[in-house]
């Protein structure tokens, strides 16, 4: 079987996000980025987007929560 990792393009959130395209596991959920201490919380959209690996599903951002400390 091969090793055929899901992805999705994140939309929104900072600019200084090093990576835009992902891997999400499993497909459909919140995505949570590790960024800065602390984490990018992205939520599935019905949309896609063409990218250089093909159509992606869009994750879109919808909030930021702090690292304690």
């Amino acid at each position: 079987m091969a090793d055929t990792a899901a992805k999705a393009v994140l939309e929104g959130g900072p600019e200084e996000l090093p990576e835009r395209i992902v891997p999400i596991d499993p497909p459909g959920m919140e995505l949570k980025i590790p960024f800065r201490n602390g984490y990018e919380h992205f939520r599935a959209t019905s949309r896609q987007q063409n990218t250089s690996e093909g159509a992606l599903p869009v994750y879109e951002w919808w909030e930021r929560t702090e690292l304690p400390g």
